[in-house]
Formats: C-alpha cells, sequence, structure tokens
C-alpha cells in the first residue's frame, strides 16, 4: 500500500469550515429570512448571541455577494424578556402593502414566530409576528401590533411567506407548521398584518418527529416555463431516513388555495418500513431546516440548510463556534425515469476556489484493498469521481483519512446503495448517536456511479447522479488525517475517472 506523508494545517481551529459559513463565536441553528436584496445575499439564522449551545433564541445575520464568503453582523433581531425569536422568512414589501415603508423605501418585512415566554401576555403560546427594515436588512424594528396570527397553539411556528401571483389573485401566501399536528397551514393576507385561513396539508409521509421549517415554490421541469410544478419542503425531528433530523419534499399542485401533492405514499401516520420511498431533500444525518431564498437572481431557487442534527447538535467538539451551515445549492426539478425529482448542485462559484494543480485518475481498477492515493492528499477539496462496479461488494473512496482510516464514501452495487461510513472518521465519542453507517438509495446510470464530493474541515457533503441523491454528514477528523484512497471489498471496480481539485 502507498502511503503520504500528512500535511498538516497551519489553523489553530481545525474544525473551523473554509467553505461553509459558521458565526464567529456563537451557536447557530436554523436557517431564517434567506433574500436577495439590493445586490446582496442576507443569511438570517438562530443564534444565541450569549454562548454557543441553544438558547436565547435570536436572530443572527450574515451577508454574501458570491454565496461563499459571508461577512457577520450584530445580532438582527433579538429575544427579550417576553419572547424568543423562532424562525420564520423574509419579503421585500415592494408596494407596501404593510405600511411600513417610508416615503420612497419599501420594507424588507420579516414574519417570525414569538415563542412567548413564562409571565408574559401570551405564556406559553407561539405565534406569528412581525418586524421591519428600512435600511436594507440591517437593523429592525418590531412591529407594535405583534403578534398578527395567533392560534392559541404551542407548537404553530416556522412561517414561510411568499407572493402569490395566479389564477386565484395576488397577495401574501403564508406556510407554517402545527408541529406536533404533522401539518403545514396556509394563510393569505394583503397586507402582511391581516390573515386568512386558507386550507392545511398532512399527515403526509414521514411523521416520525415533529415537522418543521416548511417551504412552498414553483419549479419548472426540466427548465421549461411552461410546464410548472410546485414544491412542498417540510422538516422533521427526528425521524429522517437514518435517524435524527431530515428534509422531505412532496411534488404537486397549488391554485392559490390549496397545495395538492402528486407524491404522498402515506396519508396519515407513516408507515416506518416505508421510511426509504419518500422523498428526502438529503440522505445524509446534517442537513435540516433547509429553506430557499426570496428573490434570488434570476429566477432561481436557491437552498440553504443548517449543517448538524439535534441528535448530538449541543455536543459537536466545536469551540467556541457551533454548528456550520450547508453549501448553498440550487434546486431544479427533473423527469427521470419516469417521475419527477429534485436534483441539487452547489451554488456558489466554487471553481474560483480551485488551485491550479489537481490530481487525476483514468482507467484504473481498484483491487480488494485499500490504496492510498499519492499526492491527493488534502483537507478542503472536491472531489468528482466515476465508478463501474465490477466483482466487488463494496467500492468506493476513504476520505480525510490515516492509512486506512477515515470517512468510507462507497457503493454497494448490489443493494443498489451509496452510504457514507464515519465509524473511523476521527473523533466520534462525544456523544452516542454521532457513530453511523447512512445509507440512500443509487441506481448506476448508464452503467456507472458518479460523484462528486466537497470536502471540508468537519463536513462531506456528496452529490451523486448528477444531483439526484444528497448526502450530508459531520466529521472530525484529525488535523493531520488528510489521506485520499481508494477500496473496494470482495473484489475489483473500475475508476473511470477521478480527480482532486484542491480548494483555497
Amino acid at each position: 500500500m502507498d502511503t503520504l506523508t500528512p500535511i498538516s494545517t497551519t489553523t489553530t481551529d481545525s474544525y473551523r469550515p473554509a467553505l461553509h459559513y459558521t458565526a464567529k463565536d456563537t451557536w447557530l441553528n436554523d436557517p431564517n429570512g434567506l433574500i436577495f436584496h439590493d445586490g446582496v445575499y442576507h443569511l438570517y439564522y438562530q443564534n444565541n448571541p450569549l454562548g454557543n449551545v441553544w438558547g436565547n433564541m435570536s436572530w443572527g445575520h450574515a451577508t454574501s455577494t458570491d454565496l461563499l464568503a459571508w461577512t457577520e453582523h450584530p445580532v438582527a433581531i433579538a429575544c427579550d424578556e417576553n419572547e424568543d425569536i423562532f424562525s420564520g422568512s423574509i419579503v421585500y414589501d415592494r408596494q407596501n402593502t404593510s405600511g411600513f415603508g417610508n416615503g420612497s423605501v419599501a420594507p424588507l418585512v420579516a414574519i417570525y414566530t414569538s415563542a412567548y415566554k413564562p409571565g408574559s401576555m401570551h405564556e406559553g403560546v407561539q405565534a406569528q409576528s412581525l418586524a421591519y427594515s428600512l435600511d436594507g436588512g440591517y437593523t429592525w424594528t418590531k412591529h407594535t401590533g405583534n403578534p398578527v396570527l395567533n392560534r392559541g397553539s404551542a407548537e404553530f411556528r416556522d412561517p414561510k411567506v411568499i407572493r402569490y401571483d395566479g389564477d386565484a389573485g395576488s397577495y401574501w401566501v403564508m406556510v407554517a407548521v402545527e408541529a406536533k399536528d404533522f401539518q403545514v397551514v396556509l394563510y393569505k393576507s394583503d397586507d402582511l398584518k391581516n390573515w386568512e385561513l386558507l386550507s392545511t396539508f398532512g399527515p403526509a409521509n414521514a411523521t416520525g418527529g415533529v415537522w418543521e421549517c416548511p417551504d412552498l415554490f414553483p419549479l419548472p421541469v426540466d427548465g421549461d416555463p411552461a410546464n410548472l410544478r410546485w414544491v412542498l419542503t417540510v422538516n422533521l425531528n427526528p425521524g429522517g431516513p437514518n435517524n435524527g433530523s431530515a428534509g422531505q419534499y412532496f411534488i404537486g399542485d397549488f391554485d392559490g388555495t390549496t397545495f395538492t401533492s402528486a407524491s404522498t405514499i402515506t396519508e396519515g401516520l407513516q408507515d416506518a418500513d416505508r421510511l426509504g420511498e419518500y422523498r428526502w431533500l438529503d440522505w445524509g444525518r446534517d442537513y435540516y431546516a433547509a429553506v430557499s431564498f426570496s428573490d434570488a437572481p434570476d429566477n432561481r431557487r436557491l437552498m440553504i440548510a443548517w449543517m448538524n442534527n439535534w441528535d448530538y447538535a449541543n455536543h459537536i467538539p466545536t469551540t467556541p463556534w457551533r454548528s456550520p451551515m450547508s453549501l448553498a445549492r440550487e434546486i431544479s426539478l427533473q423527469a427521470s425515469d419516469g417521475k419527477l425529482c429534485l436534483v441539487q448542485q452547489p451554488a456558489g462559484d466554487l471553481a474560483a476556489l480551485a488551485q491550479p494543480e489537481s490530481f487525476r485518475l483514468s482507467e484504473t481498477t481498484i483491487h480488494d484493498g485499500v490504496q492510498v492515493l499519492a499526492g491527493a492528499a488534502g483537507t478542503v477539496q472536491r472531489i468528482d469521481a466515476s465508478f463501474t462496479p465490477g466483482s466487488a461488494e463494496e467500492f468506493g473512496l476513504i476520505l480525510r483519512g490515516d492509512g486506512t482510516k477515515g470517512t468510507r464514501v462507497g457503493i454497494r452495487p448490489g443493494q443498489a446503495q451509496l452510504f457514507v461510513d464515519r465509524r473511523e472518521s476521527g473523533k466520534t465519542d462525544f456523544h452516542a448517536s454521532f457513530l453511523s453507517i447512512d445509507t440512500a438509495p443509487a441506481l448506476p446510470q448508464d452503467g456507472s456511479y458518479d460523484l462528486t464530493i466537497y470536502v471540508d474541515r468537519c463536513s462531506v457533503e456528496v452529490f451523486a447522479q448528477g444531483g439526484q441523491v444528497t448526502m450530508t454528514e459531520l466529521i472530525f477528523p484529525a488535523e493531520t488525517s488528510t489521506d485520499l484512497a481508494v477500496y473496494a471489498v470482495g473484489g475489483g471496480a473500475t475508476i473511470n475517472s477521478l480527480k482532486v481539485t484542491q480548494l483555497a
């Protein structure tokens, strides 16, 4: 077996990502209020400004012009003695329907969940509230008439508001959840202040945990604007396909009042044996609370998720920060093998970060065993690999490795299965549920398996078969674990091509 001298990095924080957003020294979770405005992407998020575990929920804020380099700003909307600021969304109220505008300045309006604290007027209730900004999203004023939508529920949260313009009219639509009822509730409004119930959706498909952070948006099928479908996404915790947190999606139609799913497999409470048949945004353990940007340029549908899992979120071994965001992804809808599926690709210009030298292989047979690839080591990489199955029961790559140990991204062709095995990925003893072998269904295309993998200092994001299947996983390797290896078990397989690009 060929080996390499491990490369050590000079960073004093070996887990802090190079490609993914993290707060400087605090906790973050769900992305909130994603919007593109005046040439800037705004990422708001659940934030504890006073520590690096969950609590004191407020909206943190970061901005970017390219979805890769982010600038952190002061807390945007802070909790107070009456309420925590839970998840929500932001719209640009171009016509000043809310009346929050000032002269020629149209407001940005945040719609968020007020989680009312003991001793407050609405103690124990979750209700929807407003805040507005007249300076492009940097400072915010809470609406004096909050809350604007109160069902008297302790589990009514996570409003995503969109502008609907269709046969039924033109108005604001809110999708939120009654979390423990596994139900999406849809409301309409002309002014963002007064809301009328439209319809409900659910329970349906995965109901193994509370429903959270819904989103609703249209997408053209195969890029054809004359052939639109609507996509409803719902995150849930627990109940994911590989345990813990995850996000599912439904494809159907929205007529301005009711979302009708064409992809529901089970109505009511789920059949636990059918988890593998449901449509998942990501099959990994660490892609949760995914929501999309409002007003993204060129009508692109761009999405970001929290890269963590509630099973162990407060325990991951990072300090002083805790939790990264995923890469921004562009979402499209494609017809494949007679059914529609979401396809995801990284959205930022990651090619601009590529270093000039790359490692390449072509038409190489992998034999039973492990081979460390001399010249392919690194900590922040893009890996493009294409494999053709042979006699091997299993084959693939070992990332951020130390010889034969590391994070395995592999294929089991007999089971039509992609997997990520992080049992030897580095530090794993911080929580009992972190050790895992996580799987996703993956069929060969034209006889091959094609993977694009983004490796960062504490994560692996796998885009398989052109982005039809994705898996996102946190890992915590030793700083010196930088090897890349190929392997096969029980026979051989063929590497059609392998390219490793180091990213600055």
